[in-house]
């Protein structure tokens, strides 16, 4: 068991570490970098369960709060795995590295994304070394968490059905797609703060106030870096997009605006 809050870390960087190299290899054998997105979940995934097995926190929290990062982890790689097989690079990293290789991937892609994994790891780590003080917590936590898993996956599931739609509009948006121009990384936002809450609100105020880095973290990055923002500079070029951008908000839901004119 390790005790110690940093040996929890260093356990957190050294599996993030092992993952950006494997990544950096299946993406040489690959011959795209997307295959990062794949490793995202996965190496997340594998940190909770570590450190619930090796923490000292409550053992049901510890467990409660691997299994909503394990859900989501492996549900959102096999997604991805799934909806890139037979397709080439991702455009968002094309756009990214413009053309660059392996050595630019290292600090644009690999570096990144692996100090990424670590920081939302945190309340991971956190539900691992501190006891829980405010059990209701935990459980509201996991509400938000099934919410925002939800959402995800119900926005997945439609855009799919949208891409297999040989008559389908140019523009997707149907179902929650006409409520938010991306429910997908809305709902990962949404969990991750159910994540957090379970983790690291029911922690404590100090741990909490420390964790909550994570969520704002991937709160950004979903919406204005690697994700949102990023995808919308390709999809922006479709017809019809000026006026469902007009309708349907970027990130967070509401009811769509009646068409203008």
């Amino acid at each position: 068991m390790i005790e110690s809050w940093w040996g929890l870390a260093l356990v957190a960087i050294g599996i993030a570490v092992v993952a950006m190299a494997l990544t950096a290899y299946a993406a040489h054998r690959a011959g795209r970098f997307s295959v990062i997105d794949v490793t995202w979940g996965l190496a997340l995934a594998v940190i909770s369960v570590v450190a619930a097995a090796v923490g000292t926190a409550t053992p049901w929290r510890r467990w409660v709060v691997a299994l909503m990062v394990v859900v989501w982890g492996a549900r959102l790689s096999r997604h991805i795995f799934t909806r890139a097989k037979g397709h080439g690079e991702d455009p968002r990293y094309a756009e990214l590295l413009d053309g660059g290789g392996q050595r630019e991937a290292l600090t644009k892609v690999y570096l990144p994304q692996g100090l990424a994994i670590c920081l939302l790891s945190l309340p991971i780590l956190a539900a691992a070394h501190w006891d829980v003080v405010g059990s209701w917590l935990v459980w509201v936590g996991v509400v938000v968490w099934a919410g925002g898993t939800l959402f995800e996956a119900v926005g997945d599931a439609q855009l799919a059905a949208y891409k297999r739609d040989p008559d389908r509009p140019t523009i997707m948006d149907r179902g929650l797609w006409g409520w938010t121009r991306h429910p997908n990384y809305f709902g990962d936002a949404l969990l991750w703060w159910g994540i957090w809450i379970a983790g690291g609100a029911a922690s404590g105020l100090w741990p909490g106030l420390v964790t909550v880095l994570a969520p704002v973290a991937m709160t950004h990055f979903v919406r204005n870096v690697t994700g949102a923002k990023l995808l919308e500079k390709t999809m922006s070029q479709r017809e019809g997009w000026d006026e469902y951008a007009a309708r349907v908000p970027l990130f967070v839901p509401r009811p769509p605006r009646r068409p203008t004119g």
